[in-house]
């Protein structure tokens, strides 16, 4: 299996230059003075979260020709409005495939980049986005089982690499593991000393699993449903795992209980609104620091698409 190189990262850059936003490293002066620590706020994104880095090298990779018969995605979260969004910059046409007991605010989200949102049951979602592909010729565009998706993932940690080359820990969300993929591809070539980390809640901790084992391990969909950090719920795919197994040093599980708090220290001190899922790392950095390396920490806050009542109930 081949897997995603720096070359694959660079060229990535390249085309979504201009389409996402180049995210700053925030400096947490809060943070302990022997574990220096910066934030990089992928929920400034225009969809507001990492996935558009991804859809919008997918897209920009495809030939004219192919890229005129439109995409299809399937996706209830932050995917789809990536890949609505990617589409629109160029000019393509997209079909997004969601869940009908999708919120309402996510389906408004995704309409607005003008994507065409086909409403079906959630089991029926993947069945019916390939049926479009047949009928329409387009192009499925997965949330992270590409290389294409990896590459675009990883120029976060291009720019990482860029802007901290002497960073000594990062630490990323892992769910499907594309940007976990990405994001390791690019720190451990360009900064060799860092470690990468990657951090799942402890109800949803099948890669931590898997990379103890060697191999995939599947966990009931009924159990991953359980945590807090909806877009953390996904599996990798054999070829995320690869790259996991390649590119982690590691893997660290957070409780529910964590994740909120690391949601409000991001809202009262650094003034970023990040969903469960964007706050896992940080809640590895608050509360597993035995666990991890001391030094100068890099922390990815993947996302901020947070339903505003649960960011209510957080904040208290």
């Amino acid at each position: 299996m081949q897997l995603v190189s720096l070359d694959d990262i660079r060229t990535a850059a390249d085309r979504v230059r201009g389409q996402v936003l180049r995210t700053p490293l925030l400096p947490a002066l809060w943070a302990d003075a022997d574990r220096p620590l910066w934030l990089k706020p992928e929920n400034l994104q225009a969809t507001g979260a990492f996935k558009l880095r991804g859809a919008s090298n997918a897209l920009a990779a495809l030939d004219e020709r192919t890229r005129g018969k439109g995409v299809v995605a399937y996706s209830s979260g932050n995917h789809a409005q990536a890949v609505a969004r990617a589409a629109q910059l160029l000019g393509v046409p997209a079909h997004i495939v969601m869940a009908d007991s999708t919120p309402q605010v996510k389906i408004d989200g995704t309409r607005r980049y003008g994507a065409e949102v086909v409403l079906v049951p959630v089991a029926e979602r993947e069945t019916t986005a390939h049926r479009l592909v047949d009928e329409l010729g387009a192009v499925l565009v997965p949330p992270f089982d590409h290389p294409d998706i990896i590459a675009g993932q990883g120029t976060a940690g291009l720019e990482i690499a860029e802007d901290l080359p002497d960073v000594e820990l990062v630490l990323v969300p892992v769910s499907g593991g594309g940007l976990a993929s990405g994001i390791g591809t690019a720190v451990t070539a360009l900064c060799p000393n860092a470690t990468v980390i990657g951090v799942e809640p402890e109800l949803a901790a099948d890669t931590a699993d898997g990379l103890r084992a060697g191999h995939i391990v599947e966990w009931p969909v009924e159990d991953r449903g359980r945590t807090i950090a909806d877009g953390l719920r996904a599996q990798p795919s054999e070829l995320t795992f690869a790259h996991l197994q390649t590119v982690l040093d590691g893997v660290v599980t957070v409780s529910d209980d964590e994740i909120g708090e690391a949601m409000r220290v991001l809202a009262t001190r650094n003034r970023l609104v990040a969903e469960p899922s964007g706050a896992v790392p940080l809640a590895a950095y608050l509360h597993r620091s035995g666990e991890l390396p001391r030094g100068r920490t890099v922390v990815v806050v993947s996302g901020g698409n947070v339903d505003r009542a649960m960011l209510a109930d957080v904040l208290g």
